[in-house]
């Protein structure tokens, strides 16, 4: 089965946007997806084939507080506020195609972190509905700048603190030809995070947690020496961008936003040949 990875970054997912849409304007499909953090919240607009949704909704609202802003994460606990993010924006401004959603047969996944073991979860969402938007907007839950979602049972924070590329999952999955949006350079590096020590304090009453986060740069090292292992072997085949992009991780203007989806548009075409053939 042919499957779609995508990395999560917070506001580099512009570049992921401006790959799938590339991808749906050429016809490219896949069985499955599985995306982690904005990986997941973005690239639901593969699922529902709704081309140019998610960059002009990251534009229209780059600047409403209700978006992202330190006023929501003061008045409502959330940087990314919840209510407006996963209810008010896809069911009343930019409303989210639930029918293409779930006609399309092809599979969604995405990735979440049990706060209490301190390992990744893998969900699919076959209907997008409230309860399923629930898990989308866990995985995309910052540490920091989110509380922890509370779903079936879990306390749910980020999936990229735990399975950050969850190519290996995937393929255990029965996936076993992938194509794989990373959203840093093929040269990055990941480094202890220099917020573990505020971490470490707020997430004291999830130790296991806590431990993952530690090791986090290590574990996401690893998982990139297995994507590009994997595109060695002819098994995998990897879209990121050329050159670290210029995005903050909560973006706000609106032309560092429409460049970085512009980038992922550029590598997407340029890789457009080379992918068709991998997918054949």
């Amino acid at each position: 089965m042919k499957g779609l990875v995508m990395e999560g970054g917070a506001m580099r997912g512009m570049f992921t946007c401006g790959v799938l849409d590339v991808f749906m304007e050429n016809g490219i499909e896949f069985d499955g997806a599985i995306g982690v953090s904005a990986g997941a919240t973005f690239g639901c607009n593969l699922k529902s084939r709704q081309a140019g949704r998610a960059i002009r909704y990251n534009k229209r609202f780059a600047h409403d507080w209700r978006y992202c802003s330190v006023k929501s994460l003061i008045k409502t606990g959330d940087m990314y506020g919840a209510d407006f993010c996963y209810n008010v924006l896809p069911n009343e401004l930019d409303v989210y195609d639930l029918d293409a959603y779930r006609k399309n047969p092809m599979k969604f996944f995405v990735v979440a972190s049990d706060c209490v073991t301190g390992k990744p979860i893998y969900k699919e969402l076959p209907l997008c509905d409230a309860d399923e938007l629930a898990w989308m907007r866990a995985s995309a839950s910052m540490p920091l700048a989110s509380t922890p979602v509370k779903i079936d049972g879990y306390e749910l924070l980020d999936g990229g603190m735990t399975d950050s590329i969850p190519l290996e999952a995937f393929e255990k999955m029965g996936y076993e030809k992938n194509v794989v949006i990373l959203t840093q350079p093929r040269d990055f590096v990941k480094t202890k995070s220099k917020l573990f020590g505020l971490m470490k304090i707020a997430l004291k009453k999830y130790p296991n947690l806590v431990k993952a986060m530690e090791n986090r740069h290590i574990t996401y090292n690893s998982e990139k020496e297995y994507v590009f292992a994997k595109e060695k072997s002819g098994d995998a085949f990897v879209i990121c961008p050329s050159a670290k992009l210029d995005v903050k991780r909560t973006e706000h203007d609106v032309e560092k936003l429409q460049a970085c989806y512009d980038e992922g548009r550029r590598i997407a075409e340029k890789q457009m040949a080379a992918l068709k053939d991998f997918l054949k």
